[in-house]
């Protein structure tokens, strides 16, 4: 059988210049018809197969495979990934490898995996030695060994690799333990302290390079990278980073499932969310925590499945705590579900009688069905309870200046221009059919006052000064955006 990396090949059709002279175009041409559609026939091929991969669905995967009749290096590593994901699939995983015409870097690292989930950490050795070309992820092997109690190997992988960063390791004892230990899992643990610093202040470019850069990388650095593109709505790339931390054989803990299932969400992909969540249970047997079903009832939420969201709240072997309601409750004022709202603000107020999240959101609720008398029971049960709402706020830095907003101000030295600015932009935006939200306004008053209302969210007012300073200072500023305890999304205008 011929296998041709059809993946890669950049001509299709050849140029006329290149026919064979003795041979008529006539006879060439039906024959490179029929390789375009076998690369076509490849690459469709290769899309079953990952997807079924991706579900667990090995037998379906692998009458696919067997059913080409040319097949790709991705092919070959595609399936290989399948048999390495399965416990106790070591022997046909090797096998496969063993009938890969050209096995790449991908080959190898899978392989390599799949000896670590089987815990065969000498056969794993071995294997590692003889990879011709070593990357980033190969290199990986150094923290499993030390993970399965195997110093001495990880010190002699450790002292290989010290050409490509500066640490000095002639120095230490061979007995020194400790050091070693400490050596190993502080260069792992700084790297990976820089890489949230960056993650969470924004700099994922920089902190995917700092990690890309890391020789050794144990669970914690990969949570770190993935929670980062999970928190910052970069969902395609926190999957894919899971999907390589599999790879490696590196096993996911709780933390990991939450930022996958975080990215599931921003992504508002509900099934993989859900697939995720049994597999998390199911495959690794990791017990669910709050923090996963805040995560689930979010996706379902976001989706419009509240009563999906109540039978797995109302099914949960643990009791809510009431950031559950709340993110239910934030989810019934999207999609202006009355009843399940009272049941997320009943159970919220039950574990938390103060909180303000509550009462405003369920006020939301009511203002979007113009239950105006509910509106103001509400209102009366907060003062009762003496339930105050703190301000949100909004900073922005300009010039490392930092300036502070809050809703409704109207101190501002600059009140002024920002309501001029804000009233300019909401006039620009009206001319694209902008449509503003006024559904959160808690007041039975007119169309027009609930859009002057809007203009005095801290955000709006945060957004309109740096846009009245960036052309003062012809400058880039910064922009943070805190809610303090309230339960209203960003409006329209800080999306735009």
């Amino acid at each position: 059988m011929q296998y041709t990396n059809a993946d890669s090949n950049p001509q299709l059709l050849p140029s006329i210049s290149s026919l064979n002279p003795l041979q008529s175009p006539a006879h060439q041409f039906p024959s490179t018809l029929r390789h375009l559609h076998e690369t076509i026939h490849v690459v469709m091929s290769n899309k079953k197969i990952t997807s079924y991969i991706g579900c667990g669905d090995l037998n379906s995967a692998m009458e696919v495979f067997l059913n080409m009749k040319m097949r790709t290096t991705v092919t070959w590593n595609s399936i290989l990934f399948g048999f390495s994901s399965k416990p106790g699939k070591l022997k046909e995983a090797k096998d496969l490898f063993d009938k890969i015409p050209k096995p790449d870097t991908v080959s190898y690292n899978v392989m390599l995996a799949c000896y670590f989930k089987n815990a065969s950490v000498e056969a794993a050795k071995d294997f590692f030695y003889w990879i011709p070309i070593k990357d980033i992820t190969s290199w990986n092997i150094i923290s499993g060994f030390s993970q399965n109690g195997r110093m001495d190997d990880a010190k002699e992988l450790f002292r290989a690799k010290k050409k490509y960063c500066d640490l000095e390791c002639d120095d230490i004892g061979e007995n020194n333990l400790v050091t070693w230990n400490a050596m190993i899992a502080g260069y792992v643990k700084n790297g990976t302290s820089l890489i949230s610093m960056y993650c969470k202040r924004g700099f994922l470019e920089d902190g995917w390079k700092l990690f890309m850069g890391m020789s050794s990388k144990d669970v914690v650095t990969w949570n770190a990278m993935i929670s980062g593109y999970a928190q910052h709505g970069v969902s395609d790339k926190a999957l894919y980073l899971f999907y390589e931390m599999r790879n490696t054989g590196m096993k996911p803990d709780w933390i990991t499932f939450v930022g996958v299932l975080s990215a599931c969400n921003h992504s508002g992909l509900v099934d993989l969310g859900i697939y995720y969540f049994e597999k998390m249970q199911n495959d690794y047997g990791i017990i669910v925590k709050s923090d996963h079903y805040t995560c689930v009832i979010d996706l379902l939420g976001r989706a419009g499945k509240l009563t999906e969201a109540v039978d797995l709240i109302k099914n949960m072997p643990l009791k809510p705590h009431s950031a559950i309601y709340g993110t239910l409750l934030s989810a019934c004022r999207i999609h202006k579900n009355l009843e399940i709202a009272e049941f997320a603000a009943t159970n919220l107020l039950n574990l938390d009688p103060v909180n303000p999240v509550a009462y405003v959101q369920l006020a939301n609720v009511y203002a979007a069905k113009k239950n105006w008398e509910d509106v103001s029971r509400i209102r009366r049960s907060m003062k009762e309870n003496m339930v105050i709402k703190t301000p949100r706020c909004s900073w922005i830095e300009i010039k490392s200046v930092i300036y502070e907003f809050r809703s409704g101000d109207r101190l501002h030295s600059e009140l002024v221009h920002i309501h001029d600015k804000l009233i300019e932009l909401e006039k620009k935006m009206k001319l694209t059919d902008y449509v503003p939200n006024l559904e959160s306004a808690l007041h039975d008053v007119s169309e027009e006052q609930k859009q002057q209302l809007l203009l005095l969210h801290s955000e709006k007012l945060a957004i309109a000064f740096g846009l009245i300073k960036v052309w003062v200072y012809q400058s880039e500023f910064l922009i943070t955006l805190e809610f303090v305890k309230t339960a209203t999304r960003p409006q329209n205008l800080s999306q735009q």
